[in-house]
């Protein structure tokens, strides 16, 4: 249960401080295009990005149970903030992110964190992958410049309503996205640890902005990005609204624990560490209770950040605790230049992204696994895109499980043979 900052505040020192503060500061140049970005796609304005980032990276490093761990919004809530925010509205999302916290809260003094495990890994894989696409074609509008009134939430409304817009296709918005693209992969592969995102976009954006080009920005379709931050306040709640957010909540929830708890394993291996599972959950419950009460979005661990955060020389929590105050900094200082930031080239950032999220270096792994692995992680997969997260989680959690039990008790039987009496 105990933060892991305490821990590593009994030796820190200078030299530790110089990492945490270059690798902070890194992040946070990740961070930013990427917050701004999510929060676009998820159907929120672009400021909640920020709040998100700073409010709950700051609490998640402030009381997570990982050294490096890096906290803020991520892509796999896109799906769910979508449709809590069609359906709900802005304010029924805040209320479940908060409802989210709570129950967060609740699991970690449950000391429910080592649950994770029971988790079918192919379950966690479809539904990976199929955020990524849906993630994708999410930006398919922006990326191509399209012109579509209304883009459907549905996945094949959606398709259809792209495809139809077809001869709408803008040239400047193509060049931009696909040159922000080949910026992002050729500053990764020669400088990793550059902060080759904001270099990417920024360029872009800037070409967009000195040749006027046709093309969106965030301030053309957002306005002008707030200089401060909120003041906190409790959504509106009533019990019906409550009853009605309660699955929402418990997808939120679930998503927030398994992905953190993923990045502190990934991290975890990265630097031979060792996280405290209960304590993490306990910060991410903390930490979106806190991004309710801030009007943010809901926040996990992000593995790409938080790998980062350690490629930079991110020793403790406190490099996390600078990626905070360095997001805020700029929000407080630099919000105007944000508003340059081209949409074809934020698209562009998300569609990598969604890429990288869905981890292709393993596919071929995967086809050799289990048949019913195979089967559980296609099957999760399609209820992702198809359905929504609730079902393809439900679904794939249940038959994981029974699949589980089911080859333990097979394998019992083959182990067991008639006593000699």
């Amino acid at each position: 249960m105990k933060p892991k900052i305490l821990t590593t505040l009994a030796s820190y020192d200078r030299q530790q401080f110089t990492s945490d503060l270059i690798a902070g500061v890194s992040v946070a140049m990740v961070a930013l295009p990427l917050s701004l970005a999510i929060a676009i796609a998820s159907g929120a304005g672009p400021e909640k990005g920020l709040v998100t980032a700073i409010v709950a990276g700051l609490l998640i490093s402030l009381l997570g149970g990982s050294r490096v761990q890096i906290g803020g919004p991520t892509g796999a809530f896109i799906v769910v903030v979508f449709g809590v925010i069609a359906e709900h509205g802005y304010d029924g999302l805040v209320l479940a992110t908060f409802m989210a916290g709570i129950i967060m809260l609740m699991a970690g003094y449950l000391r429910a964190g080592n649950l994770v495990a029971f988790v079918p890994e192919a379950v966690i894989n479809g539904f990976t992958i199929g955020i990524g696409i849906i993630i994708a074609t999410s930006q398919i509008k922006d990326l191509f410049g399209l012109s579509v009134a209304q883009v459907p939430a549905e996945f094949i409304p959606k398709i259809d309503a792209l495809w139809a817009a077809r001869n709408t296709l803008t040239v400047h918005a193509v060049g931009i996205g696909l040159a922000t693209m080949v910026l992002i992969v050729v500053l990764r592969r020669l400088a990793p640890k550059f902060p080759g995102l904001i270099i990417a976009v920024g360029l872009t954006s800037a070409v967009v902005a000195v040749a006027t080009l046709p093309v969106d920005t965030i301030f053309s379709r957002f306005g002008d990005l707030p200089h401060t931050l909120p003041m906190p306040s409790l959504p509106a709640i009533s019990l019906e609204k409550v009853l009605e957010l309660l699955p929402s909540a418990f997808v939120i929830a679930f998503l927030a624990s398994v992905e953190s708890l993923l990045s502190a394993m990934v991290a975890d291996r990265m630097i031979g560490g060792h996280h405290r599972p209960n304590a993490e959950v306990l910060a991410q419950g903390f930490a979106n209770i806190g991004s309710a009460l801030f009007g943010g979005l809901p926040a996990t661990g992000a593995i790409a950040r938080t790998a980062t955060n350690v490629r930079a020389g991110g020793k403790t929590p406190v490099s996390g605790i600078v990626h905070a105050l360095t997001i805020l900094l700029v929000m407080l200082l630099a919000a105007p230049l944000a508003g340059y930031l081209a949409m074809p080239a934020l698209a562009g950032l998300l569609i990598l992204t969604a890429w990288n999220m869905s981890e292709p270096h393993k596919w071929r792994g995967y086809m050799q696994s289990h048949t019913s692995d195979q089967i559980l992680l296609i099957l999760t997969l399609v209820l992702t895109v198809l359905t929504d997260l609730t079902i393809a989680i439900s679904v794939g959690v249940s038959i994981g499980l029974a699949l589980r039990l089911r080859r333990r008790n097979a394998r019992q039987e083959k182990d067991w043979s008639s006593p000699d009496r």
